[in-house]
Order: C-alpha cells, then sequence, then structure tokens
C-alpha cells in the first residue's frame, strides 16, 4: 500500500486535554472514537483528528485542519452563537461577507480553538 493509498488524519497539539475536550466534542460536536494517555481521536465524517497534549501548542501560524461544509456561513453562524470567534487574514483577491471570504467559487473562513490552532470550514469549491 501506498501513501497515495492510505487516509491521512489531521493531528492537533493542545496545552489542556480537558479544555480541548469540550472545545472539540462539546462545541465543534465530533465523535469522540478513542482516547488514551496519548491523546484523543475524534470522528469527522470518514476522517479523524487526533489532539495530543503538547507544550508547543498553538505556535503554528498556519491552517491545522478544515472542514468541506454545505454553507460556510451558515457553519459559521452556528458556531459563533456557541462562543467560537472567527479571524480574517489578508488575502490576495479574497473579499469578505463579514466573516467569510470569497474567492470566485471557494468560500472561506477561519477559527482557533482555545490554544490559537488556526482551524477553517470551506466550501470545497477552487
Amino acid at each position: 500500500m501506498t501513501l497515495a493509498d492510505s487516509e491521512v488524519a489531521a493531528t492537533v497539539a493542545v496545552k489542556d486535554m480537558a479544555v480541548a475536550k469540550e472545545f472539540y466534542g462539546t462545541v465543534l460536536g465530533l465523535k469522540l472514537q478513542k482516547e488514551s494517555p496519548a491523546g484523543a481521536t475524534y470522528g469527522s465524517g470518514a476522517s479523524t483528528l487526533f489532539v495530543y497534549p503538547s507544550q508547543f501548542a498553538g505556535t503554528n501560524k498556519a491552517t491545522y485542519a478544515g472542514w468541506h461544509v454545505d454553507d460556510v456561513a451558515a457553519e459559521v453562524e452556528g458556531l459563533k452563537s456557541k462562543g467560537v470567534n472567527f479571524q480574517q487574514f489578508d488575502l490576495p483577491g479574497a473579499t469578505w461577507e463579514g466573516d467569510v471570504a470569497v474567492m470566485g467559487a471557494l468560500r472561506g473562513a477561519w477559527f482557533t480553538d482555545p490554544d490559537g490552532n488556526i482551524l477553517a470550514l470551506d466550501n470545497g469549491q477552487e
């Protein structure tokens, strides 16, 4: 089996597993699949997200993981109602409709977890 034939999973470093479990499990609504001292694996569609404790949590300045959703604006509003804060970046060629970046057919939005890890939503368009 090659890498091209294998599934890939996102991993996110966090400082406090209890806070992370509340955010990823309750706020984002991901399904906890398994948990060990090494971290917690959440299911999201056919994918997984592994959350693990690390002293380096929140130090990456790029997107850790993203979800393709049908309606970015609706997901943004739903998450904002749960206290999630969205960010805007200076993206060449993008215009903003509230917290949603519009780049042709692509719609995207970025938010952070409690450790400052950047996560994204997009409509899967290019």
